[in-house]
Formats: C-alpha cells, sequence, structure tokens
C-alpha cells in the first residue's frame, strides 16, 4: 500500500485556496497522490479526503464509505477517486448532518447538505463518470467538494449552536442515541 500523507489542520491557508483542475489524469504524481489519498482516508478511518487536505491544490477528492469503529452503520462502497468532480444537479431538500474532518480534529458540527445529488468526475484512467448519490454518501462527496472550494464544514454550520466537542459526540450522539443515519466524520 501507498505511503499516507499527513493531513494539514484549520488555520492552514492551504485549507482555504480554491484548487486547480487536475490536467493530466495519466501523470505519475496524480496517480501516486490518488494512491496515497486512498492509503491516508483508510489508515484515518475517514470516509473521504481531498487534496487540499494534504496540501495538493487539485481538484481530486476520494469517496470511501465503509462500515468501521468509527461508522457501524456507513454503507458499504468501493473508494472512489474522483477528479475535477463537479454536482451536476442536486434536490431541492437538505437534511442535517453530523459531520467531522481530519483537517478540524475534536469538533463535530451538525451541517444541512442536499439529501440527493448527482456528479460528474473523471475516473482514475480519465474516463468520465455519471452517477446519482444520496443520504450520507452525497453528505461525504459534499463535504469533500467544499475543500476543492477553499471551504470547510465549519463554514456551513446555521449556528454555533450546532457545533459540539468529539467527546461530547460520542457521548451523547453515538452513545445515547439509537443511529439511523452514520455520523458523517469526512475528512
Amino acid at each position: 500500500m501507498a505511503d499516507t500523507i499527513p493531513v494539514l489542520q484549520l488555520g492552514d491557508p492551504k485549507l482555504r485556496a480554491r484548487s486547480q483542475p487536475v490536467s493530466f489524469v495519466q501523470d505519475a504524481s496524480v496517480q501516486t497522490l490518488i494512491d496515497q489519498l486512498l492509503a491516508t482516508v483508510h489508515d484515518s478511518n475517514g470516509v473521504g479526503i481531498a487534496a487540499p487536505q494534504v496540501g495538493k491544490n487539485l481538484r481530486l477528492l476520494i469517496v470511501a464509505s465503509r462500515p468501521n469503529l468509527r461508522y457501524p452503520d456507513a454503507p458499504a462502497m468501493a473508494p472512489t477517486p474522483m477528479i475535477n468532480p463537479q454536482i451536476v444537479s442536486h434536490s431541492a431538500e437538505q437534511v442535517k448532518g453530523w459531520e467531522g474532518c481530519l483537517s478540524v480534529p475534536g469538533i463535530r458540527g451538525l451541517v444541512p447538505r442536499y439529501r440527493q445529488i448527482e456528479v460528474g468526475y473523471l475516473d482514475r484512467t480519465g474516463q468520465p463518470q455519471q452517477q446519482v448519490l444520496t443520504d450520507f454518501v452525497a453528505r461525504i462527496f459534499q463535504h469533500e467538494y467544499d475543500h476543492l472550494e477553499g471551504h470547510v464544514f465549519l463554514d456551513r454550520v446555521d449556528s454555533t449552536q450546532d457545533l459540539i466537542s468529539e467527546a461530547e459526540y460520542q457521548k451523547r450522539v453515538i452513545d445515547a442515541l439509537p443511529c439511523t443515519q452514520p455520523a458523517a466524520d469526512t475528512a
């Protein structure tokens, strides 16, 4: 497996820069970065990660939903690299869900996101793809897409009342309530 890459933390100005399109998908540096992002999201027990989080100013993200210790109810899917992704359309309906971020450790936020989105992107071979994402996986994509635009989930909460520490989240949300939808601790 590829080496992991350190994840930038909130306050690093690289997290706030808008990412540039990937010009050559088959470039060895792009393929290596994809492998490193896959290793990093796996080793961190995240469900998604974006290139800006590791200091790479490229429009590249990984959606990697899977059940694990942090997300026992997460839907399983193959980790999917998405290059130059776009939101093609979205539902009118938004739902609030808890999110965390590898770049914002120790804090969770209740974030409104579209329940369903249609996305277009290039896969790692450069082939165009289009698919509809719903619920938890749609939330992951939107969270990671925000990183490409220079945003973090804290920018999306309606109120500071919608923020909670990771410890309180574990105590109140995970331990105290039956889980009907997995919490999104995306990257």
